[in-house]
């Protein structure tokens, strides 16, 4: 088992980057990211926890993307494009008035293509010889997905969106496409992309220079209409039609009676053992080169996934299928050192689980929210906390603190206000307090709660097929009474660093704990 080390108390802010403001319609990497970057440096925050950066497909759900690698081109900013003599402002002037708390994805999707349509044609016709050469080199970079991805987002354009299995030929549809396509239309998507990791980038480096590192989020499981899936389909559960046979999901827990019926399908992990784990490993190298922590969505699928018959109407029926965890980690290790990661160790969780978890140093979760209603023996209660692990107020699939509160039973506000010694009157900044305070080595909030908002302003019910992902805050609520009472909470519990640069890890470090994370 790996020792442990003291790590440094930190603390950070949960947001992703479709709830940034912006005129737009949804939150992009231009100037209010930049922004709000300026915000967490203000309140001594040392973290930016997003969630998974991918391009969204069913649902608009940042957990079923087209792609486990490529960037989400509707959060390229249209501004730094203008910047860049990519757009004029004549043609920004065209935005529809999109409503500013929420994120109206059919419109946003409409105008954000046209703009990028057009930036992409301006771009092929009068790029320098030295950008042309830049996006070349960024394209032969990123080869091993790039070209799988643009192909595939391709034909999705040309059959109008519609699942891969209603277009392609079966699992000989790599070598032999089902149609041709023309080089505009992969070039189309190559350009989004380099436009999205550059923007992102210099993102990136602008929260460094802020002392800021950002956490991201990795699903175990990727959508079956993804690039991922069609691509690489000897790597999934799928008959001869390249349809799923069994799908993910978790049986019935906190969040759900019937479970979880995820629907994305599983992994041959014998195909990809046989692999030596290549696509993992890739994977997990991209997803390092994009963030500084990983934090890995339903790490409890690394020792055994739920799997679901294909075409069942909810995940209480179901079987525990083991995985190479255990192997995949060792693997990684060897090949990339060290792998910052924190494991999302919800729902049901095993001594197995725990062991392998341990076993690699990684924090688990703990929700702040899952302590109350019971007895002392609560694990979620930050008495029971251990100094390695990772709190939260609430995730993205909870209900604000606010709104959690609001609508408990009566049973659990009277244990929330005795165990705090409060009267439930400013619930949000009680439970901030209570998370900075914990031994726990990092703490994130969500920016909803941090604003002291309500029930309207969650970003998902799990089970929910639409209607979420949707809140946007407005630049006015971040305010510098905000940030300086944020502040005061963070240096009075220690979670302010006393230095001014933290240093990288190296491939030679052998404690893959949070003491050596970037």
């Amino acid at each position: 088992m790996t020792t442990q080390k003291s790590a440094p108390r930190r603390s950070g802010i949960l947001l992703h980057p479709t709830s940034l403001p912006g005129p737009y319609g949804i939150g992009d990497l231009g100037p209010c990211a930049r922004s709000f970057i300026d915000f967490l440096a203000e309140a001594g925050q040392q973290l930016w926890q997003v969630m998974p950066l991918g391009p969204t497909g069913f649902g608009d759900s940042p957990y079923q993307c087209f792609s486990a690698f490529a960037g989400n081109h509707y959060l390229i900013s249209l501004d730094e494009l203008e910047a860049q003599g990519l757009l004029t402002r004549a043609e920004l002037a065209q935005c529809p008035p999109f409503p500013r708390e929420r994120v109206d994805y059919g419109p946003v999707i409409t105008f954000h293509l046209a703009m990028l349509r057009k930036a992409y044609q301006r771009f092929s016709a009068d790029a320098t010889p030295a950008q042309r050469a830049e996006l070349e080199a960024f394209a032969r970079a990123h080869r091993s997905w790039l070209d799988d991805y643009a192909l595939f987002m391709a034909c999705k354009d040309a059959h109008d969106g519609r699942l891969w299995s209603e277009w392609s030929t079966g699992k000989n549809h790599i070598t032999q496409p089902p149609f041709q396509v023309s080089t505009d239309d992969l070039n189309f998507h190559r350009f989004l992309q380099y436009e999205f990791f550059r923007q992102w980038d210099a993102l990136r480096r602008y929260a460094h220079t802020h002392n800021i590192r950002i956490i991201g989020d990795m699903p175990i499981f990727v959508a079956y209409d993804s690039a991922d899936v069609w691509a690489h389909p000897q790597l999934f559960y799928l008959d001869e039609a390249g349809r799923m046979t069994v799908v993910a999901g978790v049986p019935p827990d906190y969040f759900s009676a019937t479970g979880q019926l995820w629907g994305n399908p599983l992994y041959r992990w014998d195909a990809c053992r046989q692999e030596k784990f290549r696509w993992w490993i890739e994977r997990f190298r991209h997803a390092l080169t994009m963030v500084d922590i990983v934090r890995i969505d339903h790490f409890r699928g690394f020792e055994s996934c739920w799997a679901v018959p294909a075409g069942n109407p909810t995940a209480e029926i179901g079987e525990w299928l083991k995985t190479p965890g255990d192997e995949l980690f060792a693997t990684l290790r060897t090949t990339l050192g060290p792998v910052p990661l924190i494991a999302e160790d919800l729902g049901v969780i095993t001594p197995e689980v725990e062991a392998l978890r341990d076993k690699y140093g990684f924090p688990g979760m703990k929700i702040l929210q899952f302590g109350f209603g019971g007895d002392a023996q609560n694990e979620f209660l930050p008495h029971n906390y251990p100094r390695h692990c990772v709190v939260y107020t609430g995730s993205h699939d909870n209900d604000t603190s606010l709104g959690w509160y609001r609508s408990a039973d009566e049973k659990t506000r009277d244990h929330v206000r005795r165990y705090f010694m409060c009267d439930g009157s400013d619930i949000s900044w009680v439970m901030i307090r209570a998370a900075l305070a914990s031994v726990a080595e990092l703490a994130i909030i969500p920016l909803q709660d941090v604003l002291s908002l309500d029930s309207t302003a969650r970003m998902n019910f799990p089970g929910r097929p639409e209607g979420n992902w949707q809140w946007r805050y407005v630049p006015e609520q971040l305010t510098s009474s905000v940030a300086s009472r944020l502040r005061e909470l963070t240096e009075l519990y220690g979670r302010i660093s006393t230095s001014t640069s933290e240093p990288q890890p190296t491939p030679s470090s052998s404690n893959p704990s949070l003491t050596h994370v970037p």
